[in-house]
């Protein structure tokens, strides 16, 4: 039932929307514990203001102490802001039934007639155009996930054990006698130089034909004797490391490969009265039991020398690689591989172009490809009749290089045994032989059968096998017993 307004009485306010029970018509649902009057507001000392006309600010919501009164028969609304899962204000408060919009509480109070709403404490109410609410991701009432701890640190694998140091360093703190030639040239070296004498006239010939054929007499003679003068570059220490390095793919050692290397050298150079210094030692990055002695200055051994074989039987390998710069061997083989390297490469180019022809001409026709072998042949012969002298010490010349080669590495081994290495050294060849039987063992396992060298490639291999070198040490392995 309604009742008709007074006329008296000021102007109403504006009209607060209440839900009403559900399946009751209009009427407001009562607070519980009042009749008539509005509950008050929580957290307030005294009765709510009077809405029409009076400036007295309206209850402070964020400061409120409890929660507001639930509604009858419904669950208590939730907390601000430490409910979980909040409702999206503004945009979205929740619907009730049978009714609009509920009031929003922490958005927008109610406008009064008059007055401008002020809090008493706290921060201002938000203003109408503020940014919409967004609900975070994980309620608020729930401890936020904590950092994922950060993975422990995985140790570094432990590293092998090192090779042992057994070798006996009789010159370590002592005295040591240097002796009055660091080098010599024994007659392995001389060898060297011999054999390869045919390949540097036929290399000089190469060069001189096109230096003066191309660039005339004047200047075709500069050349010459610039190539003749290039020889020297052998003892030319820069020179010699950039050619271990980027032809030989030597490198450097390490500050740990040093400290491992050194000591082992200046026992095995003491000992032959050279000074350490004299050398350059250079590692190779390889998985082989290896080293090598290059050009003028350079010794080089391979990481798997260095790590894993013990430190007489690397003094036994360096000892046999200072043997061959002691005698010679080195600079004497890199020189005549120079000094024949134009007449190789001269060779190489007439080679292909004999395959060129016999492929061409076999496209035509037997009778061309076999013109082209019977002029290859002619020529073949022409040149051994015409200059003997030459052709046949160039064909010879193979074999006699592979030969000196197996004497040069006999006398270092004998160099090594006599600074007391054979026993090391022995060790290292049987390691070697140990290799190649179980190749073979795992060839004849697989059904395969490796082949062996014949007998002119027997003749073109420069290392003897290793039962040779065993029965060469066998002298120096008695006297050590």
């Amino acid at each position: 039932m309604s009742y008709p307004p007074d006329p008296a009485a000021p102007e109403p306010g504006p009209v607060y929307p209440n839900p009403p029970y559900p399946g009751t018509p209009a009427p407001p649902p009562p607070y519980p514990g009042a009749a008539s009057t509005p509950p008050p507001y929580p957290g307030a000392a005294t009765p709510p203001p009077s809405y029409p006309g009076t400036a007295t600010p309206p209850p402070p919501y964020p400061e409120a102490a409890t929660p507001p009164p639930p509604y009858p028969g419904t669950a208590a609304p939730p907390l601000y802001p430490e409910a979980p899962a909040p409702p999206s204000y503004p945009g979205g408060a929740p619907q009730y039934p049978g009714a609009g919009a509920a009031p929003s509480y922490p958005a927008a109070p109610p406008a009064h007639p008059g007055a401008t709403p002020t809090y008493p404490s706290g921060p201002q109410p938000p203003a109408a155009t503020a940014p919409p609410y967004i609900p975070p991701q994980t309620p608020p009432t729930q401890t936020p996930p904590a950092a994922s701890p950060a993975a422990p640190p995985v140790p570094p694998a432990p590293p092998e054990a090192p090779a042992p140091d057994d070798l006996d360093y009789r010159h370590a703190g002592s005295r040591v006698h240097v002796a009055a030639h660091q080098r010599g040239t024994d007659a392995t070296a001389i060898g060297q130089l011999a054999v390869q004498v045919p390949g540097f006239l036929v290399s000089l010939a190469v060069v001189a034909s096109f230096a003066v054929g191309i660039l005339g007499t004047a200047m075709g003679w500069l050349v010459i004797l610039a190539w003749l003068a290039s020889g020297a570059l052998v003892f030319h220490r820069p020179t010699e490391l950039a050619f271990a390095r980027h032809v030989m793919k030597l490198r450097v050692p390490l500050a740990q490969e040093r400290a491992r290397l050194e000591p082992i050298w200046r026992e095995v150079t003491a000992r032959a009265g050279v000074g350490a210094h004299t050398y350059e030692l250079m590692v190779e990055n390889s998985t082989d039991l290896n080293a090598v002695a290059a050009a003028g200055h350079v010794v080089g051994v391979t990481t798997y020398a260095l790590n894993e074989i013990p430190s007489s039987n690397l003094a036994a390998v360096l000892a046999h690689e200072l043997g061959h710069h002691t005698g010679g061997h080195a600079w004497t083989g890199l020189l005549g591989y120079w000094y024949s390297l134009p007449g190789r490469i001269a060779w190489a180019f007439m080679r292909g172009i004999a395959r060129i022809a016999i492929r061409v001409a076999s496209v035509f026709s037997l009778a061309a490809t076999g013109m082209v072998y019977l002029f290859i042949g002619m020529f073949v012969i022409g040149g051994f009749v015409a200059a003997w002298y030459i052709t046949v010490p160039l064909v010879v010349a193979p074999y006699l290089l592979a030969y000196v080669g197996r004497q040069g590495e006999l006398r270092a081994d004998r160099q090594a045994a006599d600074l007391g290495f054979a026993p090391q050294l022995a060790q290292v060849l049987y390691h070697f032989q140990a290799q190649e039987d179980a190749v073979k063992a795992q060839a004849a396992a697989q059904g395969r059968q490796l082949k062996e060298p014949g007998g002119l490639a027997k003749l073109l291999t420069t290392h003897p096998d290793n039962y040779t070198r065993l029965q060469a040490l066998e002298p120096y392995l008695h006297l050590s017993r």
